[in-house]
């Protein structure tokens, strides 16, 4: 069987026990750390269009991808489609958010229980009001892995949205008039008691009720929306690195 033409490999290409378990992560940098840092015996699958995929083993030994979905849900929806194709069957994107309540700080990780879907490409999934949720096993092993570890974490509905920018309020950019049904939406979203914003969980949500496979969000807090429009780049780093801790820990229940 050929590759698939944007993650740039096939099921040949996996070896002779192929994972069923995607580490999917928006930032090709951020697969590539899961990879070099987490995993053994890695192989470099492609790095087509920057979409950067990797085989390795986790420490029990069960093999698992660490893949770049890209930014946004229309790229995460043609490499989760790609993924499923070559019999992937558990999705966990490990990303990175903003905080949009007081009590959820930087540093600290936010776990998507469902998501408020304002996405273009999750409406090429499914009508807007079929259930854009998380599979409740992962999510609560996600919850059960960082209490254990001591990460502090949120577990909540995220708001996933297409754009960085207007889509998430923020005035400090190149187009400071939003659209008057943005204006506010922040504290809207606040007010129905979401967590964060994000840009992939909710049609990653939707594609796995569709298409039937398990599919789980948690992201590094970077942002604390209540404060301030820029990421907090102090707690990037740690962050992101308890998003991985704690993914690679359930992986290595479900791989």
């Amino acid at each position: 069987m050929a590759d698939f033409y944007h993650i740039g490999f096939g099921p040949e290409d996996l070896g002779d026990i192929p994972p069923t378990l995607a580490l999917l992560s928006g930032d090709p940098n951020r697969a590539t750390l899961i990879a070099q840092t987490k995993l053994n015996q890695t192989k470099t699958l492609s790095e087509n269009r920057g979409l950067n995929s990797y085989l390795g083993f986790l420490s029990n030994g069960r093999p698992v991808l660490s893949a770049t979905s890209g930014m946004g849900a229309p790229s995460l929806s043609i490499v989760v489609n790609e993924l499923v194709q070559v019999g992937i069957r558990t999705i966990i994107r490990v990303g990175t958010s903003g905080s949009i309540q007081e009590e959820v700080l930087p540093g600290s990780v936010a776990i998507s229980k469902a998501a408020l879907c304002r996405q273009g490409a999750a409406n090429d999934i499914a009508p807007p009001e079929y259930p854009a949720s998380a599979d409740p096993f992962l999510t609560v092993a996600l919850v059960e892995a960082a209490k254990r570890m001591g990460v502090p974490y949120a577990l909540g509905i995220t708001a996933s949205v297409d754009t960085f920018y207007e889509g998430q309020e923020r005035m400090g950019s190149a187009n400071p008039h939003l659209l008057r049904a943005l204006q506010g939406i922040t504290e809207e979203y606040r007010n129905l008691r979401v967590i964060n914003y994000e840009m992939e969980a909710g049609t990653l949500f939707k594609m796995g009720n569709v298409y039937g496979f398990a599919a789980a969000c948690i992201s590094g807090v970077i942002a604390q929306r209540t404060r301030a429009e820029q990421p907090v780049l102090d707690a990037k780093d740690l962050a992101v690195q308890r998003a991985i801790d704690v993914a690679i820990a359930v992986a290595e229940q479900y791989a």
